[in-house]
């Protein structure tokens, strides 16, 4: 008498035709469509102890169909883990419209981004980071947004986020702090935007340097986006700023950022666009 899982053998050992399948000289059902066989024989002792001689098999069409399902999970999977990965690693939701694809292509240090990411395995080995710097709306925030989303599409987590935002975290959980900064130096790679914009208090450099001197230690890479100049980070004021600025500089290579304030002409063109908008309805009066 056969058991429950003897039955389960036989119920997987049963092939369903479909009405353009046929028998071929072997004995075997063999598709209709690619010609190729959906059973296959069981070996003889196998065969003794089941009571049956032969179990299914994939035919192409078969095999296609499965490889096709799989895909499609694959596919989405990646996507609800890209999404994922998004809203836990940015604290803007807007951030995740600055990729490679939305680019305008006026920012010449854009190839550092995309050297950065396609060696993203090699710099996380060298625990290489960038210190992007130069002045404001040169778009330095704007490329490191393009990193994390690249490397988010691999399914690495990133962590986007700024000083102003971890000073009130930590404020507001002070019992968690240490918690709180292990997590950030849980993420491969952290990038810290507007760096030095922060309040300068005691307290305020003491977590900072923690923050830092953390990631540090954690031996993992460090992207900085700020408006000072390597002048100031290489001489800073006094030793609670040096000790912070050492820490960068010996993480980060500098990159410096020239050119036009990508934010002014931005609004210099809204501005003329008005201006256009309003001699049109004029010129209608």
């Amino acid at each position: 008498m056969r058991n429950d899982f003897d039955n389960a053998i036989l119920n997987m050992a049963q092939t369903t035709p479909e009405p353009e399948d046929y028998t071929g000289e072997d004995g075997l059902l063999y598709c209709g469509k690619c010609r190729k066989p959906k059973e296959a024989y069981f070996p003889k002792e196998s065969a003794a102890w089941l009571g049956r001689d032969r179990h299914p098999a994939e035919c192409d069409c078969q095999r296609a169909e499965r490889e096709k399902r799989e895909a499609a999970e694959k596919r989405r999977s990646h996507i609800e883990t890209v999404e994922r990965l998004k809203r836990q690693g940015f604290t803007d939701p807007a951030m995740q419209e600055w990729t490679f694809e939305n680019d305008n292509g006026k920012c010449p240090q854009m190839e550092h981004a995309r050297f950065y990411v396609e060696n993203w395995e090699a710099m996380k080995e060298l625990n290489a980071g960038y210190l992007l710097w130069g002045g404001v709306g040169t778009g330095k925030s704007y490329l490191a947004g393009c990193i994390a989303n690249a490397l988010m599409e691999q399914g690495v987590a990133v962590c986007m986020t700024n000083f102003a935002l971890i000073l009130n975290d930590l404020a507001a959980s002070f019992k968690d702090r240490n918690e709180y900064i292990s997590r950030l130096c849980s993420f491969p790679l952290l990038i810290l935007d507007d760096f030095g914009m922060e309040r300068g208090t005691e307290y305020g450099l003491e977590q900072v340097y923690n923050v830092i001197d953390s990631r540090y230690r954690s031996k993992k890479p460090l992207i900085v986006t700020t408006n000072l100049t390597l002048e100031e980070l290489q001489h800073p004021e006094d030793t609670a700023h040096a000790r912070i600025y050492d820490r960068l500089t010996e993480m980060c290579s500098p990159v410096r950022f020239t050119g036009e304030n990508f934010r002014k002409a931005t609004a210099q063109e809204k501005m003329e666009r008005l201006k256009t908008l309003m001699k049109r309805k004029e010129s209608r009066l």
